[in-house]
């Protein structure tokens, strides 16, 4: 199969059918269903690295309450330093600071979260980096 790009009238690059396809069970779910949506921004690339957690509920979310109480436990055992802002009544941000674990930290910060969701969550990498462990076990590497 042939990587094309396809145009739309306006000059604008189409959206791969798949992608729009994507798109759209994403925004059904965020007004439809229970789920969390959080996209991960890299806001400084250069040294002291910081990102930024964008939390936004879906409109069947009802209590927002949860969002501060997983973030204070996630506060009192992480080493990077963090600031949990509310935008509004479905949107939350968390700025993690530079630490030698940012990346683990706030990679165990959303598992809390789909933890607390069931799994229910719509995650968008954005411009992190972070690959996080490799999901391919070999026992051969490990017991032989």
């Amino acid at each position: 199969m042939a990587n094309r790009f396809e145009f739309n009238s306006d000059g604008s690059l189409r959206l791969p059918e798949w992608v729009a396809k994507k798109n759209s069970e994403d925004e059904n779910r965020l007004k439809n269903h229970r789920c969390i949506k959080i996209s991960r921004e890299v806001v400084s690339f250069s040294a002291p690295k910081r990102c930024r957690l964008h939390i936004t509920l879906s409109d069947a979310m009802k209590d927002n309450r949860f969002v501060d109480t997983i973030y204070n436990e996630f506060k009192a055992g992480a080493s990077v330093p963090s600031k949990l802002t509310m935008v509004s009544e479905k949107e939350f941000e968390i700025e993690i600071g530079t630490d030698f674990k940012r990346c683990t930290d706030c990679s165990s910060l959303i598992n809390m979260y789909r933890e607390f969701m069931d799994g229910c969550i719509i995650e968008h990498k954005g411009s992190c980096t972070f690959e996080g462990q490799k999901k391919n076990f070999c026992y051969e590497d490990y017991f032989s």
